[in-house]
């Protein structure tokens, strides 16, 4: 018996996920991909999320917690961790329960008898579409789910917040071109070749999220020096030779690339360019991750005019772009990464704000101005 959710925005979200869930399964079934998960019912989507609202809102020894939850039956686990006993799914034990599974990969397996919802252990490798429901903070929920493949960032779904629901909107981009990074985390399928080029981006995103003090990365065409003719001159921290930790792992192929040990090293050199975004001013790093400068000023190149105008999109329902001035959507990196883009238009601009948000600048061709894409609902 499951009881009736008491957090509003649970019964109010659960048929839209619902709803997701039946078309990705359907999809990913027919395109002949296997070891999916099974399609969660609405009742059991409802209760999840009630229960771990009102478990984030708890504290365990002073701690608020962090819980990664999977809905699925332990026969479709890969090598789960399994409790003798089943234990109710109730706040009080996703609380007790939290401090063991706070890293990163590891989820409470969640399912559902005659008797209500219960947690029967731990997993660590999902099935395909399966879903997942983590607790961020307290009152911060995100739905997301496993890609069909297995492998890369799981696909955000909805973002609850209290009584703020953002719905994320895979099928709208937004207006005007989007770089293969947001279409990614939306889930979009690319190109063999773009897949691992964009998942760098994505875990180079969460390297600058994570320190907490912001941060801007200048992405430029290898081989070119248009991009000085967009900063202050000398630079004060280039780097010579240029760091290629990330690029020559990316050259390796695909047999080594399929090792723990390059993935670890793969992280190890991300996160070593990440440290370096916590410094006042711009990490400059080529399309192919050599990293060239950091600490760098952006500045108008003389050829060119002020960017006016920018067209500002989120990739979530309900959200319509707004065409504003580059000082509206932000402090000195978001005003730098809208002229960089406006004068270097072969070129990316990723910016992490202290507050959380993260935005990706590019320039749309189709609409001729820089597009300013807030991502921050995709990263969670």
């Amino acid at each position: 018996m499951i009881s009736e959710p008491t957090y509003l925005a649970a019964r109010m979200v659960s048929g839209t996920i619902s709803n997701h869930f039946a078309y990705h399964l359907e999809t990913a079934d027919c395109a002949g991909k296997c070891n999916l998960a099974p399609q969660p019912e609405l009742q059991c989507i409802e209760a999840v999320i009630d229960v771990a609202f009102w478990a984030s809102l708890r504290r365990e020894e002073g701690h608020s917690p962090k819980i990664s939850l999977a809905l699925l039956p332990p026969e479709k686990a890969k090598q789960p961790l399994m409790f003798k006993h089943r234990l109710r799914l109730t706040p009080h034990n996703l609380t007790k329960l939290g401090p063991a599974v706070e890293k990163a990969g590891i989820h409470l397996g969640v399912w559902h008898d005659e008797k209500g919802m219960y947690v029967w252990g731990s997993v660590l490798n999902l099935p395909g579409i399966c879903f997942v429901l983590e607790v961020i903070e307290p009152g911060l929920l995100v739905v997301k789910h496993s890609r069909a493949d297995g492998f890369g960032k799981f696909i955000n779904v909805a973002i609850l917040k209290g009584d703020e629901i953002k719905i994320v909107n895979e099928r709208r981009l937004g207006m005007g071109d989007s770089p293969a990074l947001v279409a990614s985390l939306l889930g979009m399928p690319l190109p063999d070749s773009q897949d691992d080029a964009v998942n760098v981006l994505i875990e180079l995103a969460g390297a600058m999220r994570e320190h907490g003090r912001g941060g801007l990365v200048l992405v430029v065409p290898a081989n070119s020096y248009a991009w000085h003719d967009s900063i202050v001159h000398p630079i004060s921290y280039p780097i010579v030779p240029a760091y290629c930790g990330i690029s020559d792992l990316m050259k390796e192929d695909i047999s080594e690339r399929s090792k723990p040990s390059w993935r670890e090293a793969l992280t190890r050199a991300i996160d070593t360019v990440g440290g370096f975004t916590a410094v006042d001013g711009a990490t400059v790093i080529t399309h192919e991750y050599d990293m060239l400068a950091f600490g760098v000023k952006v500045t108008r190149s003389k050829n060119s005019m002020p960017a006016q105008e920018i067209l500002m999109t989120e990739p979530v329902e309900d959200s319509t772009g707004a065409l504003i001035h580059p000082a509206q959507n932000g402090g000195t990196r978001h005003l730098a990464a809208a002229q960089f883009v406006n004068d270097q238009r072969d070129s990316l601009a990723l910016v992490a704000s202290q507050d959380g948000h993260f935005t990706i600048f590019s320039w749309s061709s189709q609409l001729d101005r820089v597009h300013a894409h807030r991502i921050d609902a995709l990263l969670l």
